[in-house]
């Protein structure tokens, strides 16, 4: 099953200017794993930035980073670099990269944020972040064992372009906490969703 690995904000928003961006670095010595790792780093830049408590900076970073991370692709095909090492070498960055966010976004709201309870910070926290690596296992998982991804809204609702921008949407607001528990429970139905599609499947 042919499933389209974009995003709806990848598609709508984003590409918009990754994709002049990669038309540029076509024209330059860059590589698409340059552009990978660059990807990752202004990630840990936005941790910097909700660690000095520059929220929406930070946030502004995350939808950075997210639009740098649709360059490496569009680069690799212009290019006739597009390798097997590429792909698994920028969804191993873009795992860490959501770490770092998530981390960031938690570790503001337990800073810098108003009247946070610690325990139900931590529980949003670990749900976010298990919820955010379950997507893209299932969605791995499904591409290597069901012969392909999850087709409409199973596929597209918790992507990671659209998770990346309710976070920077949810920073520049100072809204850390409710982001993250609107992550939390948006990730895991979207994965219970996708467990009783593969069993259909199945």
């Amino acid at each position: 099953m042919d499933v389209p690995k974009d995003g709806l904000v990848s598609r709508y928003v984003n590409r918009r200017v990754s994709r002049p961006m990669s038309r540029w670095l076509a024209k330059t010595p860059a590589t698409p794993n340059q552009v990978s790792v660059a990807s990752f780093v202004i990630a840990l830049g936005s941790l910097g930035l909700f660690a000095s408590d520059h929220s929406i900076w930070a946030g502004l970073a995350v939808q950075a980073s997210s639009i740098v991370d649709g360059v490496d692709g569009d680069l690799a095909r212009l290019k006739g670099m597009a390798t097997r090492f590429g792909g698994f070498f920028d969804a191993v960055l873009d795992r860490y990269a959501d770490v770092a966010i998530l981390g960031g976004l938690a570790y503001w709201s337990f800073e810098f944020e108003d009247r946070v309870p610690a325990e139900l910070l931590a529980v949003v926290s670990l749900l976010a972040i298990a919820g955010t690596f379950m997507v893209s296992y299932t969605r791995a998982r499904a591409e290597a064992s069901l012969g392909g991804g999850f087709p409409g809204l199973a596929g597209s609702l918790a992507s990671r372009d659209a998770r990346l921008l309710l976070i920077t949407v949810g920073a520049v607001l100072g809204q850390a906490l409710v982001t993250l528990i609107l992550l939390a429970g948006f990730t895991n139905a979207v994965v219970v969703w996708r467990v009783a599609q593969a069993r259909g499947r199945s």
